[in-house]
């Protein structure tokens, strides 16, 4: 297919993505752990494709997709203002991204418009999904709250919640063993 940095972002793309993925290396089925927007791509091929998932682990994964959450994350998204204002973290994306950050950070932009415009998951979407899910949610996270994980729990039929003490929304922030001992636990 056409380059994944060509192309504008989109729900459809990465689960799309995934099962590509999956399909290059042979593989029937997984367990998936996904951190922020890979979570919310597990579950959405988790009800695309039910039979290609088993269990779904996430940590740090937004569901208030509502106009005015998704507003607020994305005024956080502006690269001039993140040049100006935090000029460190400006190049740090510089540097972890092989595509323009800046670029990176505009499709995100318009992916999230999109999500609260309706192209995501709804209530009974979540409903439909038979996996066993694992929501993880840090209590110091400031772009997820711990009230929007317990009403997706709520709405899946076999989920559990896990509320990480201490733990921040950037992945980077998060010590490794943290995400080890939080995973191996999902799976004991």
């Amino acid at each position: 297919g056409e380059n994944l940095s060509t192309q504008e972002f989109s729900l459809a793309l990465f689960s799309q993505n995934m099962i590509d993925y999956l399909n290059m290396h042979s593989i029937e089925s997984i367990n998936i752990f996904g951190y922020s927007m890979g979570g919310y791509v597990a579950l959405h091929v988790a009800k695309l494709f039910p039979e290609r998932i088993k269990k779904i682990i996430t940590l740090g994964t937004k569901f208030d997709w509502s106009k005015e959450a998704t507003l607020q994350e994305i005024k956080m998204l502006n690269p001039e203002i993140i040049e100006t204002k935090i000029p460190h973290f400006a190049a740090k994306l510089k540097n972890e991204h092989t595509q323009d950050w800046k670029e990176v950070m505009q499709k995100t932009a318009r992916l999230m418009t999109e999500m609260a415009e309706g192209k995501k998951l709804f209530d009974k979407d979540f409903a439909a999904i038979q996996h066993q899910v694992l929501i993880g949610i840090g209590d110091a996270d400031k772009m997820v709250s711990i009230k929007e994980s317990k009403n997706i729990v709520h709405l899946l039929p076999h989920a559990t919640l896990e509320i990480l003490e201490g733990v921040q929304h950037p992945i980077d922030s998060i010590e490794s063993e943290t995400i080890a001992i939080y995973i191996k636990k999902a799976f004991a």
